[in-house]
Formats: structure tokens, C-alpha cells, sequence
């Protein structure tokens, strides 16, 4: 398995008040000069986010403080990432203003963006310094994304449909008694590299051969695999539609507390481990562009990571952050070298380069 070491990803409630508010999104400034520097302020500043807990985490402890700072409102769009991504390419090339002014984005769909020059530079947020390594993204100059904290598409199960104890292998789940009772991404996001594994293939073979992978995906295609995004993964747990789910920790939390039996596991052959980050598409007025910045470099504060990153059940990027207490020593929430042993990760600048042929063939062979 791959190792990582990285540090990883997200309470004092701060006061309210657009002076005070706004001191502690620039600490390093003192009042008098930000207040007099700082440009008029948008009514409202647009984040694209994921739905179901994903928004409302966010909105507990980003977007909701930051409002109450700054008296900005904060609109959520919850279009799908790859949704957003060619409206804001196109917006950008046409030298119009975007439809949005932050991307919540999975890092490798944020890389896609950087790489084609759409977004801005956020080298210069204050909060960056006190940062660990993660924040970082891999491979690119400056930070055209900021990081925002670790996950790990973790296998989720019901217990009682594993009697026996959590499932030791992704091989379990092809058990004639889970056909139509598995859930997987739409396209397979996550469960690529385990399955590359799992079918007898090696993460050496990423991306040049991954036969090992597609035979995988073949015989779990058998298996009538329910496939969606993240918020139905919480919605079949609950309604006892499926047994077991390579899906991202926080979805599975969700379901344990809305009341339902499940559990999560890291099986032999690994899981992998992502990153995701915030970004801003170039083309916004400058007022706007910087309290768009603001509302990032909150988003990397102690503060906001604390609640953020614990509604999420995901570590966040700031050292010293406080783990939930049912998470402590949780595969699902590395914090140290030897949680990694058995995590996969695979450089963004390779799903970058393969990820959109990944997704292709995932679901020409479900749909085939």
C-alpha cells in the first residue's frame, strides 16, 4: 500500500460584529488599516457544495459564523461539481463573471481547473501559516486550491448483515446473498484502486495496467450494484436498502446518527484517501474576489475547522484540532504515519491525467 505522511482534514464561537468579524479573518492586519483597506462588500457570496450533511456541516461552522461576521450572506449552490466545472471554464473563456465565487471541489477536480488557468492565487490568506502540509496542494506552484481536509472511501456495512464480523476483503461483498444490496459512486470514484487490488493487480500497474481493476468492476456489475452521489448513501442506509457501500466515512456517520446499525471498516486490500479543497474562478469583480478569499482563509481557521471538519467526521488541516470522540483511533480518521499503512493514494496529477477514462469505463460496464 501506498504510505502517506501528511499532516490532516477540520471552537471558540467567534463574536459578531463586521469589525470583529473582520479583524479575525485578517488577523495579521490590525483593525484600523483592514477597515480602511477592506472594499465594499457583496450582498451575497455563492459557494458551490455537496447536499445532505456535506452543506450543513459546512454552513455550521463556515458559512453561517462568516455571515454573522460580515453580514455577507452566503448562498449555497448545490449543482454537482462536474456540473459546475465546464459552466465556470466557459465563463472564464468568455471573460464573463462566473456563476459562482468558491468551489467546495474534490482536489483532482480542482487540479483539472488550475491546470487549465481558471483559478486564482490564494497565496496570500493569512491563516495558510498556520497550516499543516495538506493544505498544500501536491505538485503545483502557489496554491491555486487550498486544501481543506483528508478522507477515506471506507467499505460501510449493516452488522447484521455481517454476523461473522466486518468484512476482511472487497471479495466479501461479491457473496451471492448482497446481489442488488451494494451501493457504489455513479462512477465508481473510490473504489477504483481497492478493486484494481482486489482482482489481483498491483498499484504499480496505475494507471498503465489496470485489467486487474476492470475484471473487478465485472464481477461486482453482477452483484446489481445501486449507484448515486453522496446523499443517497445515507438515504439507503437508512431505509434498509443496502448492506454495504464504498462510500466517504462521513455518509455512513450520518446514518448511524440518524438511528441506524452501521459500521466501517478499511478491508485488506486498502481504501483510498482524497483530499478536498476550496477554490475561486478568476473573472470576479475585485470586491467581490476578495471577500470570496475572506471566506476561505476563515474556512482554514481553527474556528471553523473545529465544527466544519467535526460535522464531517474527516480531519482537517489545522494542527491541534480536536477529533469527535467516536472517531479517536478511527480508520476513517488517520492523524498519524502508521494510519496510512493501508490507505491508498494515488498523486492528483495522475487521476488528473486519467480520471475522466476511469469514469468512462466504470460506467460503460455498469451500463453494459
Amino acid at each position: 500500500m501506498v504510505n502517506i505522511k501528511k499532516g490532516l482534514s477540520r471552537r471558540s464561537i467567534l463574536r459578531a460584529g463586521v469589525a470583529g468579524g473582520s479583524v479575525a479573518l485578517l488577523s495579521t492586519m490590525p483593525s484600523g488599516r483592514l477597515l480602511a483597506a477592506a472594499p465594499e462588500k457583496p450582498t451575497e457570496i455563492i459557494v458551490r457544495a455537496w447536499g445532505g450533511e456535506w452543506v450543513e456541516a459546512l454552513k455550521a461552522g463556515v458559512s453561517n459564523p462568516f455571515t454573522k461576521m460580515t453580514g455577507i450572506e452566503i448562498r449555497h449552490d448545490l449543482t454537482e461539481d462536474n456540473e459546475i466545472q465546464p459552466k465556470v471554464w466557459a465563463a472564464v473563456a468568455q471573460k464573463r463573471v462566473p456563476p459562482i465565487h468558491v468551489n467546495w471541489d474534490t482536489t483532482t477536480n480542482a487540479t483539472k481547473s488550475a491546470l487549465r488557468g481558471v483559478t486564482e492565487d490564494l497565496t496570500g490568506l493569512a491563516n495558510l501559516a498556520n497550516t499543516t502540509d495538506l493544505a498544500k496542494p501536491v505538485g503545483m506552484d502557489g496554491y491555486p486550491i487550498v486544501n481543506t481536509y483528508g478522507y477515506v472511501y471506507v467499505l460501510a456495512y449493516r452488522p447484521e448483515a455481517f454476523p461473522d464480523g466486518p468484512p476482511k476483503s472487497w471479495k466479501d461483498l461479491l457473496d451471492p446473498k448482497f446481489k442488488g444490496r451494494i451501493a457504489l459512486y455513479n462512477d465508481g470514484i473510490g473504489f477504483h484502486f481497492p478493486a484494481q487490488v482486489a482482482g489481483g493487480g498491483s498499484l504499480d500497474g496505475i494507471p498503465d495496467d489496470m485489467a486487474a481493476c476492470w475484471d473487478f468492476v465485472e464481477q461486482m456489475k453482477a452483484q446489481e450494484p445501486l449507484l448515486g452521489e453522496d446523499p443517497d448513501f445515507t438515504t439507503w442506509f437508512q431505509n434498509g436498502e443496502i448492506d454495504a457501500a464504498c462510500t466517504i466515512s462521513t455518509n455512513a456517520l450520518a446514518a448511524k446518527k440518524n438511528g441506524v446499525e452501521i459500521a466501517w471498516t478499511v478491508p485488506e486490500e486498502g481504501c483510498k484517501f482524497d483530499t478536498d479543497g476550496l477554490w475561486i474562478p478568476k473573472g470576479l469583480p475585485e470586491n467581490e474576489l476578495y471577500w470570496a478569499k475572506q471566506y476561505i482563509n476563515f474556512a482554514i481557521s481553527k474556528d471553523a475547522q473545529q465544527i466544519w471538519c467535526n460535522g464531517l467526521g474527516l480531519p482537517g488541516v489545522v494542527p491541534g484540532l480536536t477529533p469527535p470522540a467516536n472517531l479517536v483511533g478511527d480508520p476513517s480518521y488517520p492523524t498519524k504515519p502508521e494510519d496510512f499503512e493501508h490507505l491508498i493514494r494515488v498523486s492528483n496529477k495522475v487521476q488528473v491525467e486519467n480520471e475522466s477514462d476511469w469514469f468512462s469505463k466504470f460506467k460503460e460496464i455498469m451500463q453494459g
